[in-house]
């Protein structure tokens, strides 16, 4: 008995020292992530017209997501795996109580619990390619007609829900992340023709399924200029913020769009603008290029995880990444219309930085335990 009792405190003991002392942090990620915030805070700082204290609270989130970001790169994804249906149903669970004590202007997004204010939504950028991943984990892959069936109401529940706020935007986003783990999984061209197919299709019908401001947004995109001071303002005004900055830029703190209040939202979703207009597209591109260089990390540590649950979520993490720049950056140059989706570790806030920060703890997890295993 007494051997036994000494043997799982061995087993203990060494669990804690490895989980304490071995390094979990991708080094060219953590540095690239590093620099992504900074220039969020310098960005951020310019467009808030010098408001220390929006950059004391958007720094206090980052610095959260930092230490959440530690502590998860420290589980296996064995154990991920193990929690992850628990963490979909929560997140889901989440949106329910949304739908009945949520706040927030013109929708229910956000739950207020008077410690910490929140949008549950963001939770399911991470759970949605977790629980995908789950499912298709041990089932032969490429998967069939019926697991992709499961796998479009595992999508479809939560996606619904966050739609229901209404937020089509991050409804689409959430539904993306599990599309990409779908995609990874090696379904077949030929299914992927169908669905495509089936959605085109079904748009007409979606369509009037939609709000009013909804489809106003989609018109409006098509033809801004048709209403260029109601409905047309956000896309003409920063579509003019991004040409007014040239190839160098203004320079910091010198663009006139945001500094005069003619762009609106130009701390959130069109923060892009802002950072277009004061550094140009000599400093567009270096943004891109710091971008691009994350999504390739991503999915190096993707093609290099020790099994297919890993595998297939450090690829999904990495597309949706790619995703939210690209549709904030189509957003804000008028080839994408305004859904509201921020600028990754650009735009101000909370919810959406410590959970990106979270997934990228889930990628680290996975490239740390891949070494560890070799």
């Amino acid at each position: 008995m007494n051997a036994t009792i000494a043997s799982v405190r061995m087993r203990v003991l060494r669990f804690g020292a490895r989980f304490l002392h071995r390094p979990r942090i991708d080094l060219p990620l953590g540095v690239a992530l590093l620099v992504l915030a900074c220039v969020g805070l310098i960005t951020l700082y310019s467009a808030s017209d010098l408001d220390a204290g929006v950059i004391a609270g958007q720094a206090a989130r980052f610095l959260l997501g930092a230490l959440l970001m530690l502590a998860v790169s420290r589980i296996p994804p064995t154990l991920l795996r193990t929690w992850t249906p628990w963490f979909y149903a929560i997140s889901t669970f989440l949106l329910v109580v949304v739908a009945a004590l949520g706040e927030g202007r013109g929708a229910s997004r956000w739950l207020d619990l008077h410690v910490v204010r929140f949008q549950p939504s963001e939770f399911l950028k991470l759970s949605m390619p977790m629980m995908i991943a789950w499912y298709l984990h041990p089932r032969q892959l490429p998967p069939g007609w019926k697991d992709i069936f499961i796998v479009g109401v595992l999508i479809a529940i939560p996606s619904v829900l966050i739609a229901k706020e209404p937020d089509l935007g991050t409804a689409l986003l959430v539904a993306a992340s599990g599309i990409f783990v779908l995609f990874l999984s090696g379904i077949a061209w030929w299914r992927v023709g169908l669905m495509l197919g089936a959605l085109a299709g079904a748009a007409p019908v979606a369509w009037h399924f939609l709000h009013d401001y909804q489809r106003q947004r989609v018109l409006t995109f098509l033809h801004p200029e048709n209403d260029p001071l109601g409905n047309g303002w956000h896309i003409i005004q920063s579509m003019i913020a991004v040409g007014s900055g040239g190839v160098f830029g203004k320079g910091w703190h010198h663009g006139t769009q945001s500094r005069l209040e003619f762009l609106p939202e130009h701390t959130t979703d069109f923060i892009f603008a802002v950072f277009s207009e004061e550094f140009g597209l000599i400093g567009v591109l270096l943004l891109l290029a710091l971008y691009v260089f994350i999504v390739g990390r991503c999915l190096w540590i993707a093609a290099n995880a020790r099994d297919t649950y890993s595998r297939l979520l450090a690829g999904a993490i990495g597309m949706s990444f790619f995703v939210y720049v690209m549709v904030n950056g189509g957003m804000i140059t008028g080839l994408l219309p305004v859904v509201g989706v921020p600028l990754p570790m650009i735009s101000y806030g909370g919810t959406s930085a410590v959970t990106l920060l979270a997934g990228f703890g889930v990628l680290m997890s996975i490239h740390a335990h891949r070494k560890w295993v070799s």
